[in-house]
């Protein structure tokens, strides 16, 4: 932990009268990360330390990741505490908005921005992108994709017919595969059902729930679409607070620590790191659960990249260097530090 954060840390608790826990997740360009179930087992550790308490809030930074970690974490965390509520600094976009569902109220500043959950479908099954014939590479599916392609065929183009509506799901099935499709279904009724258990936090009432979850999962039109603090309270209804200025500082000071730290505004570009040299060494901080009480956990991945050049003759005789990459990664996984 930096230790400069400490005392941030100790200035939030103060303010918020709870015990604060921070999972921040890298949306580094070339170094993302997700929310992932192997985070489950270290919040353990930090919460064990913290033990039965009143109040405790989740600084939470993330673009997202798998949707049952996120139900998951909400039950750990409120298994320790009376009430619980999430800090937003920026993005807390997909599964980080599932997370804030489950809050009894939400921090949002400024810069905040909660977003759709609809989720994607990625597996061995899903279709590949064209011209490269690595198995490994598949094109995630949305849910709300398909829906959006069934009812455009169906409003759109008035396409009723029984007969008709057949032959489309039957020429959909040729693109992305039957099981697939399946799984995109279970995946939307899943969604739906986490949504609405972690919603009866708040105690908004079915109706309410109800525009919450059709706006998260369909109406929003985009999964890029960003949902500020004022269409979070007014026209979703959610428990929503406006730090002042002082709170506000705070929680920008903690943020603006993490991110220099990880990086954030500046691109991954292996070429770059290696300037004039063929080989460099690399540590990638790429996500943290930090806390007072468990000192700080950390994502890394370290390794070696190496670079080769190859000259290219071009067409009118003269060479042009163009480089190989090659990243040979030798750890990748959490670390628990001391301060």
């Amino acid at each position: 932990m930096i230790n400069s954060r400490i005392e941030l840390y100790q200035q939030l608790e103060k303010a918020r009268n709870s015990k604060v826990i921070v999972y921040f997740t890298s949306t580094r360009q070339g170094l993302e990360t997700q929310i992932a179930a192997d985070t489950l087992p270290i919040f353990c550790e930090h919460l064990d330390k913290i033990s039965d308490t009143e109040k405790i809030s989740l600084f939470l930074y993330t673009n997202g990741g798998n949707t049952l970690t996120a139900w998951s974490l909400v039950n750990l965390i409120r298994s320790f505490c009376k009430r619980f509520e999430v800090i937003i600094p920026a993005n807390c976009f997909s599964s980080g908005t599932l997370i804030s569902l489950g809050a009894d109220n939400l921090v949002m500043t400024k810069q905040a921005a909660l977003g759709p959950i609809d989720p994607s479908v990625n597996g061995p099954l899903n279709p590949g992108i064209p011209g490269i014939n690595d198995p490994n590479i598949r094109i995630p599916v949305s849910v709300e994709h398909v829906n959006a392609y069934i009812d455009m065929a169906k409003n759109d183009f008035g396409i009723k017919n029984e007969s008709n509506l057949t032959q489309i799901l039957l020429n959909l099935s040729e693109k992305i595969h039957p099981l697939t499709l399946g799984q995109v279904y279970k995946s939307k009724s899943q969604i739906q059902m986490l949504a609405r258990k972690l919603l009866s936090s708040q105690n908004l009432g079915r109706r309410k729930e109800d525009v919450i979850i059709k706006f998260l999962c369909s109406e929003s039109g985009s999964h890029d679409y960003s949902i500020r603090r004022k269409e979070a309270k007014e026209n979703l209804g959610l428990n929503i607070e406006k730090p002042d200025m002082e709170l506000y500082k705070l929680i920008k000071s903690i943020y603006d620590s993490i991110s220099e730290e990880f990086e954030l505004n500046t691109p991954y570009n292996p070429i770059v790191m290696c300037g004039a040299s063929n080989s460099v060494q690399y540590s990638f901080r790429r996500g943290l659960i930090e806390s007072l009480y468990y000192d700080t956990d950390v994502f890394i991945s370290e390794g070696t990249i190496n670079k080769q050049t190859i000259g290219v003759p071009s067409s009118n005789g003269t060479i042009i260097n163009q480089f190989s990459i090659n990243d040979s990664r030798t750890f990748e996984g959490w670390r628990h530090e001391n301060r």
